[in-house]
């Protein structure tokens, strides 16, 4: 149970020192009604899915994005352990921060359901589960990291080399994710080529990776800043992440002809 949980969490996560006022309201790489749709695959065997959606909404009087990320096990791998497993998110529009995160897992007979309020002001956090914490200043949940990555942090990056550092709370812990820019790559998948930025984000070798460039994520080389793939390498095997369906994007995607 534990290792699928991780998996799920992987899929989620790694599709992502900021400064909050850095998030322009001009030239978003995304807009309310966006949808992506990847599917996860090991070798020729499709294993799950992950849908993100994004919505204008409101929450406590201000003006919020509202963004759901699912994923889900399918075919044979939905019959062996089954996975249900929904990440909420409610955040500013203006600075990218989120104001209450929701967790809800299921996988097998595992359930687990978790309400995480963002105090921002006092730098706190109050879990459903396990109270109130401090935090990190500008701390991010897993799914508003996805966009804010999106919006202002893939615009910093300059150099091959240039490390990408976001604090996120997670499972009622501090959850650091750094990613490593490798620099301008090429690559083909089912709906096309695409020239891409590559990252790399610097995982934790131990029980699951072997080294710490075990994940590779090409992320469009245009303002909408998409993952469009990524691969996993594990010690049981290799894990790919490929969009396979997308709509509602602020602009063009842009594709090698």
């Amino acid at each position: 149970m534990k290792a699928f949980t991780c998996k799920s969490f992987l899929i989620l996560s790694l599709f992502f020192s900021f400064n909050p006022n850095s998030f322009s309201q001009d030239e978003k790489p995304f807009v309310s009604g966006e949808k992506l749709v990847y599917v996860a695959h090991m070798g020729w065997l499709n294993a799950g899915t992950a849908e993100f959606t994004l919505h204008d909404s409101v929450f406590e009087g201000s003006d919020i994005y509202y963004a759901n990320a699912q994923a889900n096990t399918i075919g044979l791998a939905n019959k062996l352990y089954k996975v249900r497993d929904v990440y909420e998110s409610y955040f500013d529009r203006k600075n990218g921060l989120p104001k209450l995160a929701i967790r809800n897992i299921n996988e097998g007979s595992y359930t687990y359901y978790n309400e995480v309020r963002y105090n921002h002001l006092e730098n706190k956090v109050e879990s459903q589960k396990s109270g109130e914490h401090e935090v990190s200043e500008n701390i991010l949940d897993m799914v508003s990291a996805f966009y804010y990555f999106r919006e202002s942090l893939v615009k910093q990056i300059r150099n091959i080399g240039d490390e990408i550092v976001v604090d996120t709370y997670f499972s009622d812990e501090i959850f650091p994710l750094k990613l490593r820019y490798v620099g301008i790559d090429k690559i083909k998948t089912k709906m096309g080529k695409f020239k891409c930025l590559k990252f790399s984000p610097v995982v934790e070798p131990g029980r699951i990776f072997d080294s710490e460039d075990d994940v590779t994520i090409w992320i469009s080389n245009d303002k909408n800043y998409i993952p469009l793939q990524i691969r996993i390498d594990l010690m049981i095997g290799s894990i790919k992440c490929d969009l396979v369906e997308y709509s509602g994007l602020q602009h063009p995607i842009n594709k090698i002809k």
